[in-house]
């Protein structure tokens, strides 16, 4: 027991934090909430660090500290904290601070809980401890369509958590356990194991907005704080997809698992590039533009068990994508939420421009971007375990993306038609930090692989 609580002590320091918000919130101390948050979290991080390159379980196998598991941590908890340096701005001086923070803290570990899920019972508390958090997050501002769009997402979440949960006991039946690592047994029920997961596909694809499970996502990131939005499109997001590529590992390759999730790969990068290019609003768009990038992920999780390229890739990929993401959220936040707002924002102020067409570039996978470095170990990955065709295609669609974001670039240099405000502290810095997130981990990619990632089984 002692061995594990001593694995365990990154998610009770973040279970802890949560509550400590929650706590100075009930003080009507918002500011204590969030310095609370902010240095709890850190500390997460920091303890995180001795770690790396452990590969083991605790409680019997239900929980597992790995490659994913602590990589999630190290991605996730300061992607957190940039999350809510960007809230401070939508929801200072409100009514209920002090939860926004907590919240984002439990929404965090419930995405931990399921990058490192060994037990079908972890999936389906991951999965409960975001959706609620998230919901209410959604829900905050307390107006028509912050409501209606917390509806959508509630809805949807029960839909398909109830279909994950129900699926889940067929794989109780074909492994007689619910561990994960159960299913690998010889006598185990092929169609059983391809019903569950097709159900588990179903409650984290919605998670992670894959396609065709994405449909409260642009409602979600219109209708709610921009912020919120910048987290619903990273965090949540790689909690669910981590959780998938724990999943794949135990399934039987004789399942024919690898075929679905190749389909959903190709479907949810074509739509959601082809739905992104008809798109007027920045949010709206930069959410099919995530729920696209979510179709890239597959590519490593379909290579899982085939490729030792995978698991590497779609970690690298996976900080990549956290930190170009929120980086071109904050400069929206920072700009307005209309392609109409960033008309000559390259000229005023021209160092928020190079940012934003930075951040929009790696989401394209232009070298020497972190988003190039993440797609090219993706591509390798997929060929690597004889996948080369859906590499080709995701290769278009990056081709296809190009498209969607000049729909933002090509404004920004144009001349403005009305004075610019200047940007705001906070997502300025959360902005900068991207920003040199996005370049180190391009330039000096070859460090991580060599390096940290290079004990990847």
């Amino acid at each position: 027991m002692g061995r594990d609580l001593a694995l365990l002590i990154p998610e009770i320091v973040v279970l802890l934090t949560a509550v400590g918000a929650l706590v100075a919130e009930m003080l009507r101390r918002p500011r204590i909430a969030l310095a609370v948050a902010v240095i709890g979290l850190l500390a997460a991080t920091g303890l995180t660090l001795r770690l790396v390159g452990a590969d083991t379980t605790v409680f019997g196998g239900s929980f597992r500290i790995d490659e994913l598991s602590v990589w999630a941590k190290l991605i996730l908890l300061p992607a957190t904290v940039l999350s809510m340096l960007l809230a401070r701005v939508d929801v200072r001086g409100t009514a209920r601070e002090g939860t926004v923070y907590s919240l984002l803290c439990f929404a965090t570990f419930g995405a931990l809980v399921l990058a490192g899920a060994g037990d079908s019972m972890f999936l389906v508390l991951g999965t409960l401890l975001t959706g609620l958090a998230t919901f209410a997050l959604v829900a905050y501002p307390d107006t028509d369509p912050a409501t209606e769009a917390a509806m959508k997402y509630f809805v949807f979440g029960s839909v398909t958590g109830a279909i994950m949960i129900f699926g889940l006991s067929y794989w109780f039946a074909a492994g007689g356990s619910t561990l994960l690592a159960d299913l690998r047994v010889p006598d185990a029920m092929p169609m059983a194991v391809i019903i569950g997961l097709v159900a588990v596909v179903i409650g984290l694809g919605y998670k992670a907005s894959l396609v065709p499970f994405h449909f409260w996502a642009p409602d979600a990131y219109e209708g709610g704080p921009l912020s919120i939005a910048a987290y619903l499109s990273v965090v949540p997001k790689i909690g669910a997809l981590f959780a998938l590529a724990q999943v794949v590992r135990d399934l039987p390759p004789e399942s024919g698992w690898t075929a679905i999730i190749a389909g959903l790969a190709v479907l949810t990068m074509t739509y959601g590039y082809l739905a992104a290019l008809v798109q007027d609003n920045v949010i709206r768009l930069l959410a099919y533009s995530s729920i696209a990038q979510s179709g890239y992920f597959l590519l490593g999780i379909v290579a899982v068990g085939s490729s030792r390229l995978a698991l590497p890739a779609t970690i690298l990929f996976a900080a990549a994508y956290a930190a170009m993401n929120l980086g071109a959220f904050a400069v929206t936040a920072a700009t307005g939420r209309v392609l109409d707002a960033f008309r000559g924002v390259g000229r005023a102020r021209p160092l928020t421009g190079i940012a934003m067409v930075v951040f929009l570039l790696s989401l394209v996978g232009i070298p020497p971007l972190a988003g190039f470095v993440g797609k090219f170990m993706l591509f390798a990955a997929a060929i690597d375990a004889r996948f080369t065709w859906l590499a080709v295609v995701a290769i278009a669609n990056s081709v296809l993306s190009l498209a969607v974001y000049l729909r933002i670039v090509v404004p920004m240099y144009r001349p403005a038609e009305a004075s610019i405000a200047a940007p705001g502290a906070w997502p300025g810095v959360v902005a900068l930090i991207a920003f040199a997130a996005t370049l180190v981990i391009g330039l000096a990619a070859q460090f991580f692989l060599a390096g940290p990632m290079a004990w990847t089984p």
